[in-house]
Order: C-alpha cells, then structure tokens, then sequence
C-alpha cells in the first residue's frame, strides 16, 4: 500500500509556475516545513551540463538553503525537480544521486500541456517507494 501525503494547493501550484517559468531546464530546490504544516520552498539553480534531463543543484545555494532550515529550526520535507520532456517517474540517475532518504521526492512534468502531473517518491535502498500525492 502506498503512503498517502497532502500538499497544500498553494505549494503545488507554486512548484508548477517555478517548472512552467523555465520549460527547457529541469528546475530544482528545497522544501522545508515547520511544526505547524507551513512550508518554504528554496528554489535553486541547476547547474548540470544538460539541464534539459538531469538536474545538479548549485551547491553553495543548496548549503545556504540547509543553513536557513536549521535556523529556522525547520526540517527538510521534499526536495523537487520537474522533466520538461518526460513524465514524472524517476530516472536512475535522481535515484543514484538520493541522499536524503527520509525526503519526498517531488517530480513535476511539464510533458503533457494543460495537466498536472507531479508525483511523489521515497527513494529507498531496496528501491523506490511511491507516494499517493493529495493535493489540497
């Protein structure tokens, strides 16, 4: 049985507009949460070779992004990326490069016009686990 997860619609929509504002690059970044359900996101950029299909986050962003969470005594809830081209499954390289086991994996898919595709994932050593994304 997959694990159910809610994110607000605000989220889900702001995720799309990042993806939809650069429709040739996957983009990428943080999401943190508080102890009341309010979420942050940390946009960073992309700094793979072929950001077209792989996505490489700038690493000095992406330490400032961790910084920021631990001051605010936040804590990691997604990391997100989009596939401008493709759908929003998991390549082998995102699983490869997971660190963050405990992180829900966001892809969002710009492939299809006019739908939202973004799904969740948990990537696991034994695999990925996929994730019922409710959105709210």
């Amino acid at each position: 049985m997959n694990k159910t997860i809610i994110i607000p619609r605000t989220l889900a929509n702001r995720l799309l507009t990042f993806a939809q504002a650069a429709p040739q690059a996957e983009i990428c970044g943080l999401i943190s949460t508080d102890t009341n359900n309010k979420y942050r996101v940390y946009p960073i950029d992309n700094i793979a070779d072929d950001s077209g299909c792989i996505f490489e986050m700038n690493p000095q962003q992406q330490i400032s992004a961790f910084k920021q969470i631990r001051d605010e005594q936040q804590e990691l809830f997604a990391i997100y990326h989009s596939h401008p081209n493709s759908e929003a499954l998991p390549s082998k390289k995102d699983q490869q490069d997971a660190a963050y086991t405990d992180a829900l994996n966001i892809i969002i898919s710009l492939n299809t016009k006019g739908v939202l595709d973004m799904r969740g994932y948990f990537y696991r050593e034994d695999g990925v686990e996929t994730v019922d994304l409710i959105i709210e």
